[in-house]
């Protein structure tokens, strides 16, 4: 059964007439006629009976004519995904992002992009670093957030698209004073008792390096792979968390601070990184400009004490002119 055929036979089946249908589907009437018999021939029962000018649906007619208008259905929606497919604005897209960019970003990001792409279904996955690195290369994911720091320079295998940096900052109880204008140099950390990330998180590795570049040996009393445990213990008077500025810290009670060494900020870059060799679907390159606009307007997540204090006081005025 052709969808030509089928066609013709509702189109005829709800205009009533041959002339009807004939102009309605733009052929010449001797045409449709000749579908209608050839569909008739093809099925072995009549579809029509002729009462004057009017064909009317004999009993098998009006019983095949629910399944043609599924069959004609189907085939238009089938169509409009196939031009989806083409615009590229349906499918899968399968990301893997750290927890804390779960958390802070995507949680409110992956509203943005399904209004913009209400066909595609985004599937997270929580791995960062050389984890997600390997589920790139085995292809089981499209992109990955990373610190850019997690690719060797000279690796070509990766693409990078970079976002914003993340920043290294110091957490402590709110009686604390850390540093002096929002920062503290890495050496002042030196009589902390430390609490860090575990050595795998590549924001770990860069305190590590400032540490050894500062001649600093660190107080480690803590160190675990949940970066909010790092944040209730620091809020609890254990220690000083080192944490990432892309951390959300608004539920715990803290003084931060951004750690300098020699006046200059400790950061590393963050980038969307995918497999050179795998194209990407266009709704996959659409979502790494969406993000990269969404980290720019909402970075850093987490901000030191002392700027998010004096941002709340210059918008203070406003509020109560309001």
């Amino acid at each position: 059964m052709g969808l030509r055929r089928a066609r013709t036979f509702v189109t005829v089946a709800e205009l009533g007439t041959v002339s009807r249908a004939a102009l309605h589907l733009r052929i010449a009437q001797p045409a449709l006629s000749r579908q209608i018999s050839d569909f008739e021939q093809e099925l072995g029962f009549k579809l029509f009976d002729r009462v004057g000018r009017r064909l009317l649906l004999t009993s098998e007619g009006e019983q095949l004519l629910g399944d043609c208008r599924g069959l004609l259905n189907y085939a238009s929606a089938l169509g409009e995904r196939a031009e989806l497919l083409r615009r590229g604005e349906t499918g899968v897209l399968k990301v893997a992002a750290s927890p804390q960019h779960i958390e802070s970003v995507l949680s409110h990001f992956l509203h943005r992009y399904a209004r913009r792409f209400p066909n595609v279904e985004v599937k997270v996955v929580e791995a960062a670093g050389r984890v997600s690195l390997a589920m790139l290369e085995r292809g089981e994911i499209h992109l990955a957030q990373n610190l850019l720091h997690a690719i060797e320079p000279n690796d070509a295998r990766f693409a990078n698209l970079p976002l914003e940096s993340v920043e290294l900052l110091a957490a402590s109880h709110p009686s604390q004073i850390l540093g002096r204008g929002g920062t503290i140099e890495i050496g002042k950390l030196a009589s902390q008792p430390l609490l860090l990330l575990d050595p795998e998180f590549i924001v770990r590795r860069t305190f590590d390096a400032a540490c050894r570049l500062a001649g600093l040996r660190p107080n480690i009393r803590f160190a675990s792979r949940a970066p909010h445990t790092l944040l209730a213990l620091a809020e609890a008077g254990h220690g000083v968390a080192i944490i990432p500025s892309q951390l959300r810290t608004n539920r715990y009670r803290l003084n931060i601070v951004e750690v300098i060494h020699r006046g200059k900020a400790l950061r590393e870059p963050l980038a969307m990184l995918w497999d050179r060799r795998r194209p990407l679907p266009p709704y996959a390159t659409a979502y790494c400009e969406m993000l990269t606009a969404y980290v720019r307007e909402v970075f850093p997540i987490t901000r030191p004490s002392e700027l998010r204090s004096g941002a709340a006081k210059r918008r203070a005025p406003g509020r109560r002119n309001a």
